[in-house]
């Protein structure tokens, strides 16, 4: 649970502009954690390759932290060992399992400005390491994943988990509206100080971790990076795929719950910028209030104007599919400040749910007038649309700023990154 305190002082000070970090000193920039649990096998020899890519590929300082969570094996004694032999491998241990609690020790114990990790089998391409890391140390983005859904990935893995991957992927694009394609890729980066804000609001210890994490970091409006990569599954994977689903659906569903009520903790992460003010969400909803008012009484006058020739049912589905593109092409470019045509498509197609939300409310609302009083007249028709406005002008604010308007995020590295 998510101390009251600690968020509130997180609220305080928001996070400050994206700026390139410093690379130019003797400490490590990257701090690569590898999570393990009785991986007596593959520790030694996948620690040895990940150290020799990093020496051979990255230009800064860098340190692995093996953080391990509690095995019973050899595991201990080989991460001991490999810490004494290698000068940038240190070794944590915890008494409890979890990987996501392993992530949590070993970013929060890290002073890298750059925090990773990945899965120690190392089934992700390591040529992707230098792209993942690349657009956080430039000060591009605030958070960078490893993506085996995009175009440009390569995947070699059987059946069962291909579906269980996409069909987890898709399944919270529809429970929690994410934008990010690939949630559980062993393959992240984060800065760190987007790291500090944002761990003491991960409830989830265990595999659900990555997804809580994303979620929220999406939700503060962060910017997260998404790297196509190659991945061939490890056939000796110790994870319960059983135990693994049900905690991440116990995952999706508290998630969902704190997001219907509001109690998500993302304004912690809130970031400053100059084009970003601190009254923003003020601005949003006077223009949104305006252009609602608007589109109310366009809504009305032309209901009025068709209503002897359609019917009401019919002058109220026409005269509010019209003003519902228009609502959403205005609060695109004012309430939100949208420009040019890029994703204006995908926005008026998102701005049709909210079309359909108030056509329920509206046709619902004329259906219990003539319901109650059947002779109810155009002025009360009149009376019972503009109340269900202000039910569906509420709505729609929320499912705008929450989803329709919401930017989805970058997939590629556009270029070089420079420090």
């Amino acid at each position: 649970m998510t101390n009251p305190r600690l968020a509130s002082a997180l609220d305080i000070a928001p996070l400050p502009p994206r700026a390139p970090l410093p690379t130019h000193h003797d400490e490590p920039v990257l701090d690569v954690a590898v999570p393990v649990f009785n991986e007596e096998t593959d520790l030694e020899p996948n620690v040895r390759r990940l150290h020799a890519h990093l020496r051979e590929t990255f230009p800064y300082p860098f340190r692995i932290t093996v953080a391990d969570n509690a095995s019973t094996d050899a595991t201990p004694r080989i991460a001991a060992r490999l810490a004494e032999e290698l000068p940038e491998v240190e070794w944590i241990r915890l008494r409890e399992k979890g990987r996501g609690r392993a992530l949590h020790a070993a970013w929060s114990g890290s002073r890298a400005p750059v925090v990773a990790y990945v899965d120690v089998d190392l089934s992700t391409g390591l040529a992707a390491l230098l792209p993942l890391v690349a657009p956080l140390i430039s000060g591009h983005s605030d958070l960078a994943i490893g993506t085996r859904l995009a175009p440009g990935s390569r995947v070699v893995r059987g059946p069962k988990r291909e579906v269980i991957s996409r069909g987890y992927n898709a399944l919270l694009r529809c429970t929690l509206a994410v934008g990010f394609s690939d949630a559980q890729c062993g393959f992240k980066a984060v800065r760190r100080d987007v790291a500090e804000r944002l761990l003491p609001l991960v409830r989830d210890s265990g595999w659900f971790f990555d997804t809580e994490l994303l979620v929220i970091a999406e939700r503060a409006g962060l910017r997260i990076h998404e790297v196509p990569v190659d991945w061939i599954d490890d056939p000796d994977s110790r994870v319960d795929i059983r135990a693994t689903v049900l905690a991440d659906l116990r995952g999706i569903a508290r998630v969902a719950r704190a997001l219907a009520r509001g109690t998500l903790p993302w304004a912690a992460l809130t970031r400053s910028r100059a084009d970003d003010p601190p009254d923003g969400q003020t601005r949003q909803l006077t223009w949104c209030a305006v252009i609602g008012v608007a589109s109310t009484l366009a809504h009305l006058l032309l209901f009025m104007a068709l209503r002897p020739a359609a019917g009401q049912q019919a002058a109220n589905a026409l005269a509010l599919l019209a003003c519902s593109i228009v609502n959403t092409a205005a609060n695109r470019r004012l309430t939100f400040r949208l420009r040019g045509r890029h994703d204006a498509l995908r926005h008026q197609a998102r701005g049709l749910v909210t079309f359909v939300v108030g056509l329920t409310l509206t046709a619902g609302s004329l259906a219990a007038l003539h319901l109650a009083a059947p002779t109810a007249g155009r002025g009360a028709e009149l009376a019972a649309l503009a109340a269900a406005h202000l039910s569906v002008a509420l709505l729609r604010f929320l499912l705008m700023r929450a989803w329709a308007f919401r930017a989805r995020p970058r997939r590629h590295l556009t270029g070089p990154a420079t420090s």
